[in-house]
């Protein structure tokens, strides 16, 4: 058994207790339905049509239950497949769906390499799995290889999470001096051994002074995860494109586009943008004077693929608000406020004129933006204007996406 089977057999990871689907769902990115249409289907897919999906080490199951969830909520057609090398992980995993009554879910256990053998996909979910690979490209070529053959006209692709190093500082000195030590030992004492090692660290080690890290913390596997892993790699940005293109996929997309726009930091700085780099390479030095970013989620498209996210001028995309709720924007937007935010350890504020708040109580993701304009009574010029202002503020935070999900 390989020491990487052998981590998830031992510590499941995330630590997840079935009973819990009784109080909460967990959500997040990638694999939010909204989401998977904004980036994958130009925010226009036909949610009549059954969504197949594979869920690629899946792990105890929180991309797969927030998926298969939501999409039961919805009342929309899915069929999903989930895979992963551990059995451990896929027992939590599949007593958390029958703990929802989910259905419409195959699990099989193996490796996300055979992912070509499971089916055609419209959608793959790989979360925090291709860095654990020992070859990566492999991964990434396999996930494309499972793609249906349809997806370039018809829309879809890959949702995924990999690490990128500067957030994580500190962690991968101790996972090169934990591995030379522990070599041999089972995955018990390693854990016992590391965590009295971790407790002595000096205040100054990069491990000890950074904040963005904090699975340690929370359960065992979350420490075994982080400082233990046999086979960790992180991808910076010039690293995660090349990879992609090696692969097959083109970037649609970061979730966060904001944390990688260079123009917010050197606008900021009162500086001007250099015109020497092209957009690759200031989404490189962005990362870079960023700092800490830990995890890169995003989306991706296989090349040729005649699909890309919406940018907000058709008048027929219906808007959803994520993660926030309209009223209550509004209001504080009338108000002339400025609200908060903080992501991967960025503050940020919301600013938006007035105006804009009459558009933004209107946003239900049933509406389109044309309906919108039309019932906040302003002049279509004006609106569009506000719309654009609207489009790029929230959406460049991950806050506003578009989808025919609800219609």
């Amino acid at each position: 058994m390989s020491q990487v089977k052998s981590q998830y057999e031992a510590y499941p990871y995330p630590a997840r207790d079935p009973a819990d689907e009784a109080k909460r769902l967990i959500t997040g990115s990638p694999s939010h339905p909204l989401e998977i249409d904004h980036f994958l289907f130009s925010g226009a897919r036909d949610w009549s049509r059954p969504l197949r999906v594979l869920v690629a080490g899946g792990g105890t199951g929180d991309g797969l239950i927030q998926l298969a969830q939501m999409m039961t909520q919805m009342r929309r057609p899915h069929e999903i497949t989930y895979v992963d090398l551990s059995s451990a992980s896929r027992r939590i995993a599949e007593a958390r769906a029958k703990a929802r009554g989910l259905g419409g879910i195959r699990f099989v256990t193996g490796s996300l390499l055979d992912a070509p053998d499971l089916g055609a996909f419209d959608y793959i979910d790989c979360c925090g799995v291709l860095h654990h690979l020992a070859d990566p490209a492999a991964g990434f070529a396999a996930l494309h290889a499972a793609l249906a053959p349809e997806v370039c006209e018809a829309g879809g692709g890959l949702g995924f999470m990999v690490y990128a190093p500067h957030g994580r500082a500190g962690v991968y000195p101790l996972q090169a001096a934990f591995g030379a030590l522990f070599e041999g030992l089972a995955p018990e004492a390693r854990l016992t051994a590391a965590r009295a090692l971790v407790a002595q660290l000096p205040g100054g080690h990069p491990f000890a002074r950074n904040p963005n890290l904090g699975d340690h913390k929370d359960s065992d596997a979350g420490f075994y995860d982080l400082l233990l892993h046999s086979q960790d790699r992180a991808f910076d940005v010039t690293e995660l494109l090349e990879v992609l293109a090696q692969s097959g996929w083109a970037l649609g997309g970061f979730t966060i586009p904001a944390l990688y726009d260079l123009s917010r930091i050197m606008g900021a700085a009162g500086q001007a943008m250099p015109e020497h780099l092209d957009p690759a390479q200031q989404m490189v030095v962005a990362e870079r004077l960023r700092g800490t970013i830990k995890t890169h989620v995003a989306y991706a498209l296989p090349k040729g693929s005649h699909h890309a996210p919406p940018t907000g001028r058709k008048t027929s995309s219906i808007p959803h608000l994520k993660g926030i709720e309209a009223a209550p924007l509004a209001q504080a937007i009338a108000r002339g406020a400025a609200p908060k935010l903080s992501f991967a350890g960025i503050d940020a504020v919301l600013r938006l004129p007035r105006e804009a708040a009459s558009l933004i109580a209107a946003i239900d993701g049933r509406r389109s933006i044309g309906q919108i304009a039309v019932a906040s009574g302003m002049d279509p010029i004006r609106a569009g204007a506000l719309w654009a202002t609207l489009h790029k503020e929230l959406g460049d935070w991950g806050l506003l996406l578009y989808s025919r999900a609800l219609v």
